[in-house]
């Protein structure tokens, strides 16, 4: 267990972005909390399983269980850091009885899955939970690394090709390569995610949670958006993400939702600065942003930032 006792000044920049994709819908939900005044928030998102029936009620139902039994807690900061690990499986276990309860509902097979990643943040401090394939991007000093676990056949394929059972075409044409080994579906969870001690952060440290659509790039690609979007805002770092993305212009684009998260450390200068120009003043001001990446009829490409800020 972390010393909470030694707090870090940390504020954060977040910025949420969405893309449809070539998908006729979109099936990513995401939602996120950092309230002004206070140094801890988190991020919902999740992927409805494409293939199966209604994956967008399944992801929007995730979320909004998800968010709910993280943002309705009345514990001080310092009680929910301290049952954080409990606090994130029991949300998943409702999050996966609810679907069960949906899903017993429909007309159909009754099958609704998605996947889950919610990272949440105390001061300097990131937790987790994920199912799923849904990546946890941490890009630091220049180089981009998943924090969270893969559940897929990847994982296994992988594996396979270092023990030299496969070699490397097999391994990159497998056909169950990207089947999901775990997911919420209302039955029970194989895998889940969620490390009981939560990584540090540091000042300009960049927090990326994604669905896997983001992974039609390249990891390279990635890491070069945000190389040199680095000094920018978390909106824009979103938007060049999504830029990307449509550049890319793969026939077959997954829905893609994605939350950018800026870590930045108060100094005891920032203080005694001028309240025109320093960073405390700055920081009084949070700021929401959503990017949406849309089609016009001529088929170019649009962004649109809705920004709401706080103070």
């Amino acid at each position: 267990m972390p010393d909470m006792s030694r707090q870090s000044e940390f504020f954060y920049d977040v910025a949420s972005g969405l893309s449809q994709g070539q998908r006729e819908r979109q099936e990513d939900q995401i939602a996120f909390d950092f309230p002004v005044g206070v140094d801890h928030g988190f991020a919902v998102l999740s992927d409805g399983m494409g293939g199966h029936n209604a994956g967008d009620i399944a992801s929007r139902v995730v979320v909004t269980e998800v968010f709910s039994e993280l943002k309705l807690k009345t514990l001080s900061p310092e009680q929910q850091e301290g049952t954080i690990r409990q606090s994130l499986q029991s949300a998943v276990r409702h999050a996966n009885l609810r679907l069960e309860s949906i899903a017993a509902q429909q007309d159909d097979d009754g099958i609704m899955g998605a996947t889950l990643l919610a990272p949440v943040l105390f001061h300097d401090r990131l937790y987790w939970i994920s199912v799923g394939d849904s990546p946890l991007f941490l890009f630091r000093n220049g180089t981009l690394t998943r924090l969270n676990e893969i559940h897929s056949m990847e994982a296994k394929i992988a594996v396979m090709q270092q023990s030299g059972e496969i070699n490397a075409f097999e391994a990159a044409n497998h056909p169950d390569r990207y089947c999901l080994t775990s997911v919420l579906a209302g039955y029970e969870i194989p895998q889940i995610d969620c490390p009981e001690d939560p990584l540090r952060l540091r000042d300009d440290d960049i927090v990326v949670a994604a669905s896997d659509g983001l992974e039609y790039l390249s990891t390279e690609q990635i890491n070069t958006v945000i190389q040199d979007n680095r000094d920018k805002q978390s909106a824009e770092i979103s938007a060049a993400l999504l830029r990307e993305v449509d550049r890319f212009d793969d026939p077959d684009q997954d829905n893609v939702c994605l939350c950018v998260i800026k870590t930045c450390r108060r100094s005891s200068s920032d203080a005694d600065r001028s309240p025109s120009g320093s960073q405390e003043s700055r920081a009084s001001k949070r700021s929401s942003m959503t990017v949406v990446s849309a089609k016009t009829e001529n088929g170019s490409s649009i962004y649109r930032i809705s920004r709401k800020v706080t103070v």
